[in-house]
């Protein structure tokens, strides 16, 4: 009997083990945690830049590849979308979301909307440009080539709004009714080019738009112009913006392909890579590879949130700055080129960087991890 009785207790035991090893592995197959779930055996599959990342409201991360599409990753796995499935073209300028959850992707042809099943296209339609922006509505802008445009999407329908050009004249002269012109001298850029680069949204609800050759501000009724003469440039500084930031202090940060950052604060603007001894001595200051330890060409820029600015160098890496100092940081040691396309800020402030060999960062207080 007594046998028995042991018997039926190392039964019940063992039962109860089964069961609480159950439940903890149940417990784990639930979990999300955000940047710890990536499948050590699914990595993103992308060798060339990382232009844009983002995180959506149902914590989705998506990529947008400078020739080859996009790519979400929903914390198992990455699915790859392309002109193959629709997609516009597999250029990616930008990536948003709207408030119906639909994924809006920019192109180098123009907008593809995603659904989560099938993409609705609008391509970019110059034959009928528009002057007066203030004809048109909607929050969603996106990149309209090259030829001096920007697209506007008010939900349905796109516009295709022309940028005033800089005039020869002296500052304050108007362009219509609609715009003002802040003047540079004739030929300062031999680009001549006004395809937008970037575009940012400042907390007075202005929108920044950084072309080639000049910066564009537009508050819902005047087009501001940002050229040569008003940003303080020296004859021989010629601008090829790359990035603008407006941060949380209603600064706006320039990044330049060759004289590195301006930065503007009310009326008045300065060359902060200058200012900071970030411009080599020798540097032409055009595209040419730039020295160790210089800010010359910056792609890249973000705020992070403890309102560090944050800049990326296609010749030096990234770089911060406290309000006081700048600290420059090799990203991989082994990466071919130090290039960073893109930085992003996700929904648990993690900050990540998109590099033009393919992959994404995240820096981890003093060094950084590969995350995708």
């Amino acid at each position: 009997m007594q046998k028995l009785f042991n018997l039926m207790y190392l039964i019940v035991l063992l039962i109860l083990n089964l069961s609480c090893v159950e439940k903890k592995s149940t417990g784990k197959e639930n979990s999300t945690s955000e940047l710890q779930s990536v499948s050590k055996t699914d990595t993103l599959k992308f060798g060339s830049g990382i232009r844009v990342i983002f995180q959506d409201s149902k914590s989705n991360y998506w990529f947008g590849i400078h020739n080859a599409g996009v790519s979400r990753y929903d914390g198992n796995t990455f699915k790859y979308l392309t002109t193959k499935d629709g997609l516009l073209d597999n250029q990616i300028r930008s990536i948003q979301e709207d408030k119906h959850g639909n994924i809006l992707i920019g192109t180098a042809k123009g907008l593809s909307i995603y659904d989560g099943q099938k993409f609705t296209n609008y391509s970019t339609q110059t034959n009928n440009p528009i002057f007066e922006w203030n004809e048109t509505n909607g929050d969603e802008w996106f990149y309209a080539g090259e030829e001096g445009g920007i697209n506007r999407f008010d939900g349905k329908n796109m516009h295709y709004l022309i940028f005033p050009k800089p005039k020869n004249e002296n500052p304050g002269n108007s362009y219509g009714a609609n715009f003002l012109i802040f003047t540079q001298p004739r030929n300062e850029n031999p680009d001549n080019s006004y395809g937008v680069t970037d575009i940012s949204k400042d907390k007075y609800g202005k929108v920044w738009i950084a072309t080639y050759s000049a910066l564009y501000n537009y508050d819902g009724k005047i087009v501001n112009i940002f050229s040569h003469e008003h940003l303080n440039l020296k004859y021989n500084e010629h601008l090829h913006i790359r990035s603008v930031l407006a941060d949380s202090k209603g600064r706006i940060w320039i990044g330049n392909n060759g004289i590195g950052v301006l930065l503007m604060e009310g009326d008045v603007t300065i060359h902060f890579s200058e200012k900071n001894n970030l411009i080599h001595p020798t540097s032409t200051r055009r595209g040419d590879k730039s020295k160790a330890g210089t800010l010359e060409h910056v792609f890249a820029i973000e705020e992070d949130r403890e309102g560090n600015i944050w800049f990326g160098d296609r010749d030096t890496g990234a770089w911060k700055y406290d309000g006081n100092s700048m600290t420059n940081y090799i990203i991989d040691n082994k990466l071919s080129t130090p290039m960073i396309w893109s930085i992003y800020k996700d929904h648990n402030n993690n900050l990540l960087f998109g590099m033009a060999e393919g992959g994404v960062y995240k820096f981890v207080g003093k060094t950084f991890e590969r995350q995708f």
